[in-house]
This record gives C-alpha cells, sequence and structure tokens, in this order.
C-alpha cells in the first residue's frame, strides 16, 4: 500500500494512540463497520511498558519443507527473514503472518534486539518466540502466542515481505497502523487511522470521566451511555476542571 498525505498518520494523533486502550479502539472501528480488528493469540511478552504505535511491515510464512528449510539458508542475506529484520522501517511495528502456528519460533532474541536497535516500534507474530525470557527484558512491546524454542525452519518458511497478510485472524496491509496495550493488539486501516486516533481520544477522556463518577457510587443509568443532558453538562465542566 502506497502511503499518502490523505493517509499519513499525523505525529499528533500517532501520540494520541499512545494513551488509547486497545478496547476504545475497538470499539471507535465497531461503529464504523469493522468487527474484525483485534488480533486472536498474540499477547504481550514484557507488559508494563510503553504503548506500542506504528505502521505495520509485514513478513508471510507458509509451511516448511524439508529440503528447502535447512540452517545455511541462513547465510543468504536475501532470506526474508532476515532481510525483514534489517529492512523493516524504523517506527513501524514488523508483523509476522504465522498462520497461528506456535510450534517453532518466529523469530528469536537475536532478531529481535536487532528490529529494537534499528528503532522498530515493536514485533508481532501469531506464532511465538525462541528467547522469550530474553525478550521479555528488551524494551521493545514484542507480542507472541506463546514461546517456541524451535527454529523457525522446522514449522515455517518465509516467502514474502510487505505483502497483505493474516495475523492472529485480523487481515493486515503494509501501512496499517498497529496498536499494541497490555490487553492485546488491534489493526486500525491506514486512511482511518487519523479519525479513530481522534475519536479513541475523546472516548477516552469520556470514559475516565464515567469512571470517576462510578467508583464515587453514582449509577450508570443516563451516564454510560450518556443519555441525560446533565450529564454531558458534568462531563464539560469536568474536562474543563482537568485540562481534558
Amino acid at each position: 500500500m502506497t502511503e499518502t498525505k490523505a493517509t499519513r498518520l499525523t505525529p499528533q494523533n500517532r501520540e494520541k494512540l499512545r494513551h488509547v486502550s486497545t478496547a476504545t479502539l475497538t470499539t471507535a472501528l465497531f461503529k464504523r463497520g469493522f468487527r474484525n480488528t483485534f488480533m486472536q493469540g498474540p499477547r504481550r511478552i514484557n507488559p508494563g511498558g510503553k504503548q506500542m504505535v506504528g505502521e505495520a511491515y509485514t513478513l508471510r510464512y507458509i509451511p516448511a519443507r524439508e529440503d528447502l528449510d535447512k540452517l545455511d539458508v541462513f547465510k543468504d542475506p536475501s532470506h526474508p527473514q532476515r532481510k525483514g529484520i534489517e529492512a523493516c522501517p524504523p517506527g513501524h511495528v514488523f508483523v509476522i503472518d504465522s498462520r497461528g502456528d506456535p510450534r517453532a519460533a518466529s523469530a528469536g532474541g537475536i532478531l529481535v534486539a536487532r528490529l529494537m536497535q534499528r528503532g522498530a516500534a515493536g514485533i508481532v507474530t501469531d506464532g511465538g518466540f525462541r528467547d522469550s525470557p530474553g525478550i521479555a527484558e528488551l524494551a521493545m512491546p514484542s507480542y507472541h502466542a506463546r514461546p517456541a524454542a524451535p527454529t523457525n525452519l522446522i514449522r515455517h518458511h518465509a516467502v514474502d515481505l510487505n505483502v497483505p497478510v493474516g495475523c492472529g485472524d485480523v487481515p493486515v496491509y503494509p501501512g496499517d497502523i498497529v496498536v499494541g496495550d497490555d490487553e492485546g493488539v488491534v489493526v486500525i486501516p491506514a486512511h482511518l487511522a487519523n479519525e479513530i486516533a481522534e475519536e479513541a481520544h475523546e472516548m477516552t477522556a469520556f470514559e475516565d470521566f464515567v469512571m470517576e463518577r462510578v467508583q464515587a457510587g453514582q449509577s450508570i443509568v443516563g451516564l454510560y451511555p450518556a443519555t441525560d443532558e446533565k450529564t454531558l453538562a458534568a462531563f464539560a465542566d469536568w474536562r474543563k476542571k482537568n485540562g481534558r
């Protein structure tokens, strides 16, 4: 997918996406008819760190074949897995389509560390990573289905870079915006990213207001959703008071 000025995520909206939850984003996308945006399987290896936000750069695996997938293939710098690690642009999320198969590693600690040093925003696979205890100590957001010690060559044959893929049963097109928090990973179609970021930012402010009211003992009736005009007036006052 060719990035244009019309679809490029603005720096302001990129920052907004760092402060909204994947839950809120899925609701904003659902309002526009998108139901399948949250990846099934990938979970964060290193929770508690910064939120992941970046454009998708993809790697596609197909099932391995014994005569093609031997250890010496890694000597070739054009091998798609190795090439992808060196080609993924800074600020992007490396998304690996492993067909939901975690029986062999989609990547390992050395490759993830290299990706981090090159400035990637994160890495996601619907398979597994080897060296996962070491990856858990890295600062870069990393998501997988479960640990997988065997080399990828046992189950996976790398074939394509930066093409449309499926990861966690979600379609991912190059340039889509990938957001990850401690709950999981959501994919935003590139052309919607700016408006989704702005709406999710507004939704987050309202949800914070609602949570404060609920924890103070208020009923959700008329509050969530806001069907009472007094709620909207109170929210406007709350935003002004809290600079939101």
